[in-house]
Order: C-alpha cells, then sequence, then structure tokens
C-alpha cells in the first residue's frame, strides 16, 4: 500500500519559546510583530513557530487570537523537554544566571562556592558554566520579561537540573503556568 507522502512537523526551541511568552502573559493579546519584536525574533519565524506550536497542541487560535494550552505545555515540559532539547553545557563564560541561580529558584538553593550555571550572554552580570538557552535570543528577551526570565530558568533546571531542582521546578512550573 503507498501511503500519500507528507512532510512530518518538527518541534523546535523557538516553538516552546513563543509558546511560553504567550503562556506568562495570557491577559495580553499579541500580534506577531509584537512577539518577534519582544522576542528579537523575525515576523515570518514567529509565524513559523506558531504554526509548529499549533501542530503540537502548545497554542490554539481562534480568529486572531492565540491562547497557550497550559496542560500541553506542562506535560510536555516536565515528561519531554530534556529529551527534546537536552542542555549543551559549555566552558567558563560571562552571561545571564539560570537553573538554580536563577530567580525563581535561587531562593530554595544554596550555590555554595560552585559557579552558577548561565546563559553566554556579553551583558550578563555573571560568571559561570555556560548553558546553551533554547534559543539565542532568550538573554535579551528575559532582560525586558521577568516573568518569561523566572519560567525558563526553571526549564533549564529540567532540561540539566539534579533531581531535587527537576522536582521543584515542576511543582513551581505548574504554578507559574496556572
Amino acid at each position: 500500500m503507498n501511503l500519500p507522502k507528507s512532510k512530518q512537523p518538527t518541534l523546535k526551541p523557538q516553538d516552546l519559546f513563543v509558546s511560553l511568552k504567550i503562556a506568562v502573559r495570557p491577559d495580553r493579546q499579541y500580534t506577531f510583530s509584537d512577539l518577534a519584536a519582544e522576542l528579537f525574533m523575525s515576523v515570518s519565524e514567529v509565524h513559523a513557530a506558531v504554526k509548529r506550536a499549533e501542530a503540537s497542541r502548545f497554542l490554539s487560535r481562534s480568529g486572531t487570537e492565540l491562547r497557550a494550552i497550559r496542560s500541553t505545555l506542562q506535560e510536555f515540559l516536565v515528561h519531554g523537554v530534556q529529551y527534546s532539547f537536552p542542555p549543551l553545557i559549555g566552558s567558563l563564560a560571562r552571561g545571564m544566571p539560570t537553573r538554580f541561580a536563577g530567580p525563581v529558584l535561587k531562593e530554595h538553593f544554596m550555590t555554595g562556592d560552585g559557579l552558577p550555571p548561565v546563559w553566554p550572554d556579553p551583558e550578563g552580570e555573571a560568571r559561570g558554566t555556560s548553558l546553551q538557552p533554547l534559543y539565542h535570543s532568550v538573554p535579551a528577551a528575559c532582560r525586558a520579561d521577568q516573568k518569561l526570565y523566572g519560567v525558563l530558568t526553571l526549564v533549564d533546571a529540567l532540561r540539566a537540573g539534579s533531581a531535587r531542582e527537576k522536582e521543584l521546578a515542576s511543582q513551581l512550573l505548574m504554578e507559574h503556568l496556572k
């Protein structure tokens, strides 16, 4: 039997990035231009990301209104993000603190003498072990949106953290994505 050939959509990190931006600001309606400007992406990148996010059931659209499907996002983040977007850990870098050193988890973990994980960023205020962010413009977008910053550091804890970090990040993500 010959099945029709169709292209299987592939989830990309920017699809999750765009979806989380929409999820952390449920009271706001975004245009593609708004998202592009706030996420430091092109409008065409945002449009393609939204289409893939809809196919993955991270987002739904009714007319021009985009809404995050929180239950799907939560399930993917807790059970799939570490496998779909494995952490890329590098050398010492200047950047923005993430994971346990980020704004949400730092009050729960003692950093001690070890170096914090950071997203490489020339405007960053910390030095630590680099952890590649989901998308190259994550640090710039997070400087402008603290809620997004908090959620993305929790995502990094799920991607690259210890068992304790992952457990706490999972609980806190449920609260942030309600």
